[in-house]
């Protein structure tokens, strides 16, 4: 896929892992869309990068339809980037009692089922695209999380929300490949972001210090360093990259 002069949603594109994403696409020539809960920085964001900006909650179907609509409107629609999302943690059963069923559902909901709601809008546009000279009409990325294969204490509610991304990552490109539409997930280690940024400098550099090599926390331009090469690289389709510097997490 030629980046340059084609259209790219980025959800969570106002901080993190999306922002970075969304620079880097727009470096390459793309034009982004920015979907997030977050205005003030959203906008900020997209006037910055020569994008546009939606306030959208992804599990919301107006919400989502309405970023589509407005990448459809700036040119040709040929990539979508995942990054919205939670992570709280709480125990199956803590101290106050059992894990509170709203937060798990709304964890799923935001996580899971926004991913697959932009999924599902995005690839309906995608496929009205007049394809490449490979064939293909676009191509999508989901983040899910190392914690989808080893979810440590208090991530309950957050390793299911990922375990469903990795799980339905090779349905979907089943599903769409006969569109020319293919389906990736990257599924980050520790990462450095607004949340973990918060933490004191000791913790950080203990998290760091977990990871095997490089030792040192994952960054915004790694993630989307991998991001551009999966929408340049057409082979890349309907798998999980863990992009974790062979940490695996412990319990606790």
């Amino acid at each position: 896929m030629e980046i340059k002069g084609k259209v790219f949603i980025v959800t969570g594109g106002a901080s993190g892992l999306g922002e970075g994403t969304a620079r880097m696409l727009a470096l390459r020539g793309g034009t982004i869309v920015i979907a997030d809960m977050q205005v003030e920085k959203g906008e900020a964001v997209a006037k910055e990068i020569g994008g546009a900006f939606v306030r959208c909650d992804v599990s919301n179907e107006a919400d989502a339809q309405a970023v589509v609509d407005k990448a459809v409107s700036l040119g040709k629609l040929m990539g979508l980037v995942n990054c919205a999302g939670i992570a709280p943690a709480e125990k199956t059963v803590g101290k106050n009692g059992a894990h509170s069923l709203a937060l798990f559902s709304k964890t799923i909901t935001v996580n899971l089922v926004g991913s697959f709601n932009m999924i599902r809008l995005a690839a309906e546009a995608m496929a009205k695209n007049t394809p490449e000279v490979t064939g293909e009409r676009g191509a999508m990325i989901s983040t899910a999380s190392v914690a989808a294969y080893d979810g440590q204490i208090g991530q309950a509610a957050y390793s299911a929300s990922k375990g469903g991304i990795v799980g339905m990552t090779l349905p979907i490109a089943r599903d769409l490949a006969r569109n020319g539409i293919r389906n990736m997930t990257i599924a980050p280690g520790i990462f450095g972001t607004p949340m973990l940024f918060g933490m004191p400098q000791e913790v950080q550099d203990a998290l760091a210090a977990g990871v095997p090599f490089p030792s040192r926390l994952g960054t915004p331009e790694d993630y989307a360093k991998l991001a551009v090469h999966i929408f340049e690289n057409d082979m890349l389709n309907g798998e999980v990259i863990r992009l974790d510097g062979a940490i695996r997490l412990a319990p606790r």
